[in-house]
């Protein structure tokens, strides 16, 4: 499998999200932009805090007519606690099987408490209306990201 570089257009996929849909990225096709962005953990302190940032600006990208989704391996059942609990205005994408994680490269072995344990590499995506990759940011801080990502979008 070819890992999306900037430049190269996604393969079509789907999956369950929150709100009982089923995500099809060519469902998005003539949107503006569709931000994708994988982080590890539902209901962790930098995940919060990174879904909360999206949160805040959510309008703007609405504005931009750009929908943002966020992604992890959680359950289904996870993501619907999280979104209820944060109040999340936009979806939240399942990939228990890795499908959706391997398709972007995001899951890489990582350092906990000393272990190196398989898991996903913050990381945000922003496809344009085409289903082109436009910009990639990998092994990202969460502060200032969102804001980073929202100039991406208003520079389109």
């Amino acid at each position: 499998m070819t890992i999306p570089t900037e430049g190269m257009p996604i393969p079509d996929f789907s999956a369950a999200m929150t709100s009982g849909k089923t995500f099809r990225l060519s469902d998005f096709h003539g949107k503006q932009a569709l931000v994708l962005y994988f982080y590890p953990k539902d209901s962790t302190p930098g995940c919060t805090t990174e879904g909360l940032d999206f949160s805040a600006h959510y309008a703007e990208f609405k504005a931009a007519d750009v929908e943002v989704f966020g992604i992890s391996r959680d359950s289904l059942k996870s993501h619907e606690n999280f979104k209820a609990k944060q109040n999340f205005p936009f979806d939240l994408i399942t990939d228990p099987e890795e499908q959706i994680c391997q398709l972007f490269d995001v899951i890489k072995m990582k350092n906990m408490y000393g272990k190196q344990v398989r898991g996903i590499e913050r990381s945000t995506f922003l496809i344009d209306q085409q289903g082109i990759l436009r910009q990639a940011w990998r092994k990202l801080s969460v502060k200032g990201h969102v804001a980073e990502v929202l100039a991406a979008v208003q520079a389109l």
